[in-house]
């Protein structure tokens, strides 16, 4: 006697299991924004962080671009008593005979103070120092005049100053012509400087010409700090050579520096502040996840009598349990996407505000999709087993 086969059930394909799922989703709207806002949040602070460390860094990579990592700053250092040194007058002239050096020039501290007017107290200075400077230092360190014209072989002997960017907003100037009290005399202005991100020592001073620093403010010619470039391929030769060339009896009264490092080390630290707040996006999507895994539970003890009824109806434990887990996979893939896109608006509109180039780097929103679907399975697949466990008798006569 033959036995005839019963057949199986039926597959499920997979758009038939897409359909099942987003049916499910679709019977509880309000349930499903909220516990999706959770997943959103998290990645959209995780992806606005990464794109606008992102941002930063690459605004940071453009200035070294553009401003160059070839300069070299000389400046005196400690003697073996611990005094402070002094850079010889003669340093500049001797840093200009060392054959890759392109250019070069010198600033010095001069003990004077600068205000707007003579009737401020003397010690009310807003931070600005005054510094005498050589007419060779807009070309070394690549700046640019805002407003009027920097120093000349005429100016630098008579009483006309110009002024750093920020120095001149700490005195209220934006146009030349202007006199300012300095050291006891007044001073024309004669032009402002554009921000240098390089020298930012430059930007909070008032700047003199050598000569009338020396006539008329007491100045005693040793420069404080002298500033060097040469060719990429040459800077370390000449960074080993600076101390011993400027001051050859005691080399190790000077310090040399790349103020292009400073600039490398911002970035550098940008990125380890970016970890701290890509933990708490983590954090964020964790509670995100919690949050669709508890809908995810409520939805198998409110539907235990569907559950009961598909399988009845001849559905596996395999099929509820797919369709449960692509409901929570549905669930994280929408605030997924909601927050991948709003995390992108918000970094690039952060950037273009600060007036950075807008970066959201591909690998962010691949980790996004990542952490997405590994979320929606970690939060699906409790309920979705425990869904398939349910018995049909029991699950049918639950009220």
């Amino acid at each position: 006697m033959r036995r005839e086969r019963r057949p199986g059930p039926a597959r499920l394909s997979a758009a038939d299991v897409l359909r099942v799922g987003a049916a499910g989703l679709r019977a509880r709207p309000a349930r499903v924004i909220l516990s999706a806002l959770g997943i959103a949040i998290g990645i959209a602070t995780m992806i606005a962080v990464i794109g606008i460390s992102s941002s930063s860094r690459e605004q940071l990579m453009r200035q070294l671009d553009r401003l160059g990592t070839n300069l070299l700053t000389v400046a005196p250092g400690r003697t073996m008593f611990g005094e402070e040194a002094t850079l010889p007058t003669t340093a500049l002239e001797m840093v200009k005979r060392i054959g890759p050096v392109r250019t070069a020039s010198a600033t010095g501290v001069v003990e004077a103070t600068v205000r707007r007017t003579d009737r401020i107290p003397e010690a009310v200075t807003g931070g600005i120092a005054v510094q005498a400077a050589t007419t060779e230092l807009l070309v070394t360190l690549e700046g640019r005049v805002a407003v009027g014209a920097w120093l000349n072989a005429a100016t630098e002997r008579e009483p006309a100053v110009v002024l750093g960017s920020e120095a001149a907003e700490r005195l209220g100037i934006a146009r030349t012509g202007v006199r300012v009290w300095l050291g006891g005399r007044w001073f024309t202005v004669v032009g402002v400087l554009e921000p240098m991100p390089l020298a930012q020592e430059i930007e909070r001073s008032a700047l003199v010409g050598f000569p009338a620093a020396q006539e008329l403010l007491g100045f005693d010619g040793h420069p404080t700090t002298v500033y060097e470039r040469s060719g990429e391929e040459a800077v370390d030769a000449v960074r080993a050579v600076l101390a011993r060339t400027v001051n050859p009896e005691s080399p190790g009264e000077v310090e040399v520096s790349r103020p292009s490092d400073a600039l490398a080390a911002r970035a550098a630290a940008a990125g380890a502040f970016t970890n701290l707040l890509l933990g708490l996006g983590a954090v964020a999507l964790l509670v995100g996840g919690v949050g669709v895994a508890n809908t995810m539970v409520i939805s198998v003890l409110e539907r235990r009598k569907e559950i009961g009824l598909r399988r009845s109806l001849g559905a596996t434990r395999g099929q509820v349990r797919v369709q449960f887990l692509t409901e929570s996979l549905l669930l994280s893939a929408l605030g997924g996407t909601a927050g991948a896109a709003l995390g992108a608006l918000a970094s690039a509109g952060y950037a273009l505000s600060r007036g950075w180039p807008p970066v959201v780097p591909p690998w962010a929103i691949g980790g996004a999709v990542a952490a997405t679907l590994v979320i929606g399975t970690a939060a699906g697949l409790y309920p979705a087993m425990r869904a398939a466990r349910l018995s049909p008798t029991v699950a049918l006569a639950a009220t």
